[in-house]
């Protein structure tokens, strides 16, 4: 089954695509793409340098991979999802080679702006994109900026491919380094209270097991109703917290700690990182 049927516009307008990098976050939107999406493995072609790595993927994904991405003839959009620090000299040997002319460049590198991609690209339309690991699961948040030369339909189109991967929105750029901080960052933050839960859970007798499903469940639980409620976060908190009750008891503890303040300077701490990458 194709989503080339379910999705024409999208997967007409991008063309064939050249994924730049299949490390974990190139290979998450791979998995959405073709495993979610149902977009046909021809339809996209991997440059990954990792003789294990591409095999791996050709295996899984049924796409086939070269080990130089500047190979990839006929691309439309090139999906460059490398890490920041190696983005300028990925970008640079793909702009010298001569087959290598894609409309569009979407770029997923923290930090990157779209004016140092105009640069390198100064020919085609250049979007950036700051999506999340769970992408993998359909479930992601990305967030899409486009060049001040690029027109607003091609973020537009960008939005609509991440959202087959769950949710995206399109921001000013000067907006994205946060938006790095808080949903680029965040599957970590949500991890590590999950962790936190759970170790808390085992010292209090709980089994790892039993604490472990009991943390994820829950926050998978609560971001689910947050979803599909139309509770405030505050709204929700305050519904669970019976005065004078256990939970009361555990939120002024955090509150004791500073645990706002702990949250917004890991928070600025991210942002400041993005904007050092730049």
């Amino acid at each position: 089954m194709s989503n080339t049927a379910i999705q024409p516009e999208i997967f007409e307008k991008l063309g064939k695509i050249a994924l730049v990098g299949g490390g974990k976050m190139g290979e998450a939107i791979l998995a959405g793409l073709v495993h979610g999406a149902l977009l046909d493995a021809d339809a996209i072609e991997v440059g990954e340098p990792s003789e294990e790595r591409s095999a791996y993927l050709s295996q899984t994904y049924g796409v086939n991979c070269v080990a130089d991405a500047a190979e990839i003839v006929g691309a439309a959009t090139a999906l460059i999802a490398v890490k920041p620090q190696v983005f300028r000299q990925v970008a640079e040997h793909l702009a010298a080679a001569e087959g290598f002319s894609p409309k569009r460049v979407i770029s997923i590198a923290a930090g990157i702006t779209t004016e140092t991609i105009a640069e390198l690209f100064p020919e085609a339309q250049v979007i950036r994109v700051m999506p999340n690991a769970p992408l993998m699961a359909l479930a992601g948040m990305s967030v899409v900026a486009v060049g001040k030369d690029t027109e607003n339909s091609e973020g537009e189109l960008a939005v609509e491919l991440f959202s087959l991967l769950g949710e995206a929105l399109l921001i000013p750029e000067d907006k994205i380094n946060a938006a790095t901080a808080v949903s680029g960052s965040g599957p970590a933050y949500f991890a590590l209270l999950v962790e936190e839960l759970t170790r808390a859970g085992v010292q209090m007798g709980l089994s790892e097991e039993q604490s472990g499903q009991m943390a994820l469940q829950t926050m998978i639980g609560t971001g689910r109703q947050l979803q599909l409620t139309e509770e405030s976060p505050s709204q929700l908190r305050e519904a669970v917290t019976s005065p004078g009750g256990t939970t009361q008891a555990a939120l002024e503890s955090f509150a004791s700690q500073g645990f706002g303040a702990i949250v917004e300077q890991a928070v600025r701490a991210a942002c400041k990182r993005a904007e050092e990458l730049a």
